[in-house]
């Protein structure tokens, strides 16, 4: 089947009044959040709002100033508006091409690393882009080694960067594409295809807005997790000096 036809495939003539989480309480700013987002994205691209969608998921792994965008429950809202045709693409086809865009975003990451780290690691902090960030990175980054290029796919902020950290290191191509493909690969599919089945269930469609901060929450924990390690760990060493 033709790609264009695979796309336009059911898509309905006007959004319907009980889509999922078109009526829910957003989560933070209405621009920042999933459904509000994929509604806007199929009122402007109409058949072809899966390629609006994808270009959300390249400039959130690929541009760093899309590092703020919700990639995980963009994924998860995204499987539930194909299951119910909002989005007019089989699934089949809707979790490749995300993927295809997360893919394809990791590596332009890759490239402003290679191309233009320093330059871009050395501004000042900024409304949007903090050294804090890049820090986050670095440690995630030399904590996990190779393998982080894979646990990042998973974890917001992160995920933005470390592919231009790799970059800037100089990491080898082929062993971060390995890496990156394998993140890329559950990340894309695990969490559309979760949306997709869930999103059947009647409780979910009504509890959208809870279904998303699950989400977010899940992606985050990590990052949770590891600031609670830092923060025991520098309580410890400050314990064992000895007072003046």
């Amino acid at each position: 089947m033709p790609l264009a036809t695979a796309v336009t495939a059911g898509l309905p003539a006007a959004l319907p009044s009980d889509l999922p989480g078109a009526l829910a309480p957003t989560l933070g700013p209405k621009w920042l959040d999933a459904a509000s987002i994929i509604t806007t994205i199929v009122e402007w691209f109409g058949p072809w709002a899966i390629v609006g969608v994808m270009l959300v998921i390249f400039a959130e792994t690929g541009l760093l100033v899309g590092f703020f965008l919700p990639g995980d429950s963009l994924l998860f809202t995204l499987g539930m508006f194909v299951g119910t045709g909002a989005v007019g693409v089989h699934i089949w086809v809707a979790a490749p091409l995300v993927w295809l865009a997360a893919i394809i975003g990791n590596q332009t990451g890759y490239a402003i690393g290679r191309k233009a780290g320093p330059a871009i690691f050395n501004r000042p902090d900024s409304r949007l882009f903090k050294k804090e960030y890049v820090d986050r990175t670095a440690a995630f980054f030399e904590r996990h080694g190779g393998k982080a290029v894979t646990l990042a796919q998973f974890v917001p902020i992160v995920r933005t960067f470390t592919p231009v950290m790799a970059g800037v290191g100089k990491m080898h191509y082929r062993h971060f594409l390995l890496f990156n493909a394998i993140g890329a690969t559950f990340w894309a599919f695990a969490i559309t295809w979760l949306g997709y089945f869930l999103g059947s269930i009647a409780w979910i469609q009504k509890n959208i807005d809870t279904m998303i901060l699950a989400i977010v929450f899940v992606s985050i924990l990590p990052m949770l997790i590891s600031a609670l390690r830092g923060w025991l760990s520098s309580r410890k060493s400050s314990a064992a000096q000895p007072e003046a």
